[in-house]
């Protein structure tokens, strides 16, 4: 009975390729939506921080020509848009709109005694214009935090008593200063507010200003701080709901800024109540835009190339530089950086992106694509069927049954974590059964003709290489349908799971090569001679240089990774050679390492460990596409590119191979004697 339900199981093999291959038939109308979708925006909109310029401007000796000029400098540099923040009295204050006063500058002012009692500011308009403008903001602003307003008068100009401490004053939040806007809409710059939730949610008061922004032709809002505005009184007014109608009315949308260490609180949420029109958003820091031009204009052009953002953030701010005895800022390193010499600009328009306002993209979604989804979801659970099968084969009608019964009831709990989940098992799967298969080859192999000459093995060797690489890229029509939705390309949603990606199919690699790769079959009885075998000093050093190697691969992993100066100028030849860099992981590490590690396993059994850490090169592939917010294409370049210089730099390590062991077999008597 148990042989007879082995058959079966053994035989449904050829069953579940085929499911297979229907799975990635299916997923080819997925992959063209989502390349349409990838190809429907291409302006970039290059903002600039507008406060930052103002705070810069208040170091200048003459604060109002030196805004005018950097502006048309910036203007002429390419920057096609001004952020703009919520306004506050002390922002007024350095524009020279107002003065404000407390109470003990009001007593020195008037030569009078301090108010005993009162604790007020005191606002002075610099001239009538400003007060006609900024008395009716300021009385309706403090008024809706349910703080008096008085008029007051001084020396024949006119101004205003906020019953508050100034301490409390200059933190309320007025509206962007409506001057400021318009002088900035003259000069030819688009307006991206910038809003904050740290005051009550009032709809009439958000009405008011979403119109004042449709006025000045604002596509786009960024929330300053952690959340959305009307995240904090949601629960009691559902005022994300009200501001996302708003939004909708007024035909404006949201930026995501990238990389956040936490997501802003309430983003998701307003995302999809506005059908997701939203742009995702670079921000160089302060610190950052003092980096040298090449840099910067690197950052642009990966950035909206190789992350599909398009909207470049630029803050800059003045800073105190002992060594030239005068303050500093770095206008001119940003300029630079997008003319020349960095003509951040100009690469960008070769890979055919245009400066303008930002546009969200347009989702592709075709009719077929639900019923296509859910064939390509049966034949990624094949594959996953598929790697069981050659671990436990005992169980894989069973893991396949079992699978379709818990995806069933996954996509109508959460739907969501289905994807993940299975979009995370295939991509293990693919690369762990096209490694599996290689050591079956080699071990065949080379129990066949132990002795094969290096012309013919170094023929196996590549078509190993190129049938090993096929059927690990066959997890990524899968991961592409599974994960086909705007909130991943968006980054609203993401895949999780990554870093077990990245360990997963070398563990279970080197499981098989300890356990399976003698008889094809597991058995108590090679654990226990595993846990027999004595232990020696080569074993110790092996043990610990692993260890090393591990440490450097997890540190290398993820957004934050670090990587070397000889790196650093690799990736930039290439770049700059080729437009897109292969990852350096593949084409220098386990691509290379799999070709000299099969050539040499071919002769020498032992060899066939090295495949363990040359799996790296083929999760590596699949990897590339699970960063959804790369385009495809892109990542299909970059990986087919990294397959040939790996198959070049590979071929180069074969004839070090060669050298190395004729000049063993020469020397090593010798030696020996």
């Amino acid at each position: 009975m148990r042989q007879k339900w082995l058959y079966w199981n053994t035989a449904s093999r050829k069953w579940l390729w085929i499911v297979v291959i229907i799975g990635l038939i299916a997923s080819i109308p997925v992959i063209s939506d989502r390349v349409q979708t990838e190809s429907s925006a291409k302006k970039v909109e290059l903002v600039f921080n507008y406060r930052g310029l103002l705070d810069i401007s208040a170091y200048q000796a003459h604060p109002q020509d030196f805004m005018n000029e950097q502006l048309s400098r910036l203007k002429d540099a390419g920057v096609t848009t001004m952020a703009v923040f919520e306004s506050t009295l002390d922002e007024l204050k350095k524009s020279r709109r107002l003065m404000v006063y407390n109470g003990q500058d009001l007593a020195n002012m008037t030569k009078n005694v301090i108010p005993a009692n009162d604790n007020y500011t005191y606002v002075l308009f610099t001239n009538e214009e400003n007060a006609q403008t900024y008395t009716p903001i300021i009385e309706q602003t403090f008024a809706d935090r349910e703080i008096p307003v008085l008029p007051w008068e001084y020396e024949g100009r006119s101004g205003l008593i906020l019953q508050t401490p100034p301490e409390n004053a200059n933190m309320q939040p007025l509206q962007p200063d409506p001057v400021a806007v318009k002088m900035l809409r003259d000069k030819g710059f688009y307006i991206l507010p910038r809003i904050a939730d740290s005051v009550p949610y009032n709809q009439e008061s958000m009405e008011r200003l979403l119109t004042f922004f449709e006025e000045n032709g604002v596509k786009r809002i960024l929330f300053d701080g952690d959340a959305v505005k009307g995240y904090n009184d949601n629960a009691e007014m559902k005022s994300i709901d009200m501001f996302a109608q708003l939004l909708n009315k007024h035909h404006i949308g949201l930026a995501a800024i990238e990389n956040l260490k936490k997501p802003q609180s309430g983003f998701e949420t307003l995302s999809y109540k506005i059908d997701y029109n939203v742009t995702r958003l670079y921000s160089l820091s302060d610190g950052d835009a003092n980096l040298d031009v090449d840099t910067i204009a690197d950052r642009f052009v990966l950035a909206t190339k190789d992350r599909n953002i398009r909207m470049l953030y630029m803050n800059a701010s003045p800073s105190r530089n002992t060594a030239k005895a005068m303050i500093t800022n770095p206008i001119d390193n940003l300029i630079n950086s997008l003319g020349e010499p960095g003509h951040a600009i100009e690469r960008m328009g070769k890979h055919g992106f245009e400066l303008g306002q930002a546009e969200a993209f347009t989702v592709k979604d075709s009719s077929i694509q639900r019923y296509a989804k859910l064939v390509a979801l049966i034949g990624a659970i094949a594959m996953i069927t598929l790697m069981v099968s050659y671990f436990v084969p005992l169980l894989t009608l069973l893991v396949f049954a079992l699978a379709l019964v818990g995806s069933a009831g996954l996509f109508l709990l959460k739907p969501t974590l289905l994807e993940q989940g299975i979009a995370l098992l295939v991509a293990i799967s693919a690369p762990t059964i096209a490694m599996v298969l290689a050591v079956r080859t080699v071990n065949y192999q080379q129990q066949r003709q132990p002795d094969a000459p290096a012309g013919r093995r170094l023929a196996q060797t590549i078509f190993l290489y190129v049938r090993t690489s096929i059927l690990s890229f066959l997890a990524v029509p899968f991961v592409i349908a599974l994960l086909n939705s705007i909130t991943y390309s968006l980054v609203i949603n993401q895949f999780r799971g990554v870093s077990l990606l990245h360990f997963a199919p070398m563990a279970l690699v080197a499981i098989y090569i300890v356990f399976y790769r003698g008889s094809g079959t597991f058995s108590i009885k090679q654990i226990k001679d595993i846990l027999r075998t004595p232990i020696n000093v080569l074993m110790v050093v092996l043990a610990l240089v692993a260890a090393v190697v591990g440490y450097y691969y997890l540190s290398r992993t993820g957004n934050s990774g670090s990587v070397t100066p000889f790196e650093m100028f690799l990736r930039t030849t290439l770049e700059d050679t080729f437009g897109v860099r292969p990852r350096f992981k593949e084409f220098m590490l386990g691509h290379p390492l799999f070709i000299v590690g099969v050539f040499a396993a071919l002769k020498y059994r032992k060899v066939i460990f090295v495949l363990i850490i040359a799996a790296i090169g083929q999760l590596s592939m699949v990897d590339t596409f699970a960063h959804i917010h790369t385009p495809a294409v892109l990542s299909l370049i970059r990986g087919v590119m990294g397959l040939g210089l790996g198959l070049i730099f590979g071929i180069v390590a074969v004839g070090v191979w060669q050298v190395a062991e004729g000049c063993w077999k020469k020397w090593s008597p010798l030696l020996k004697s």
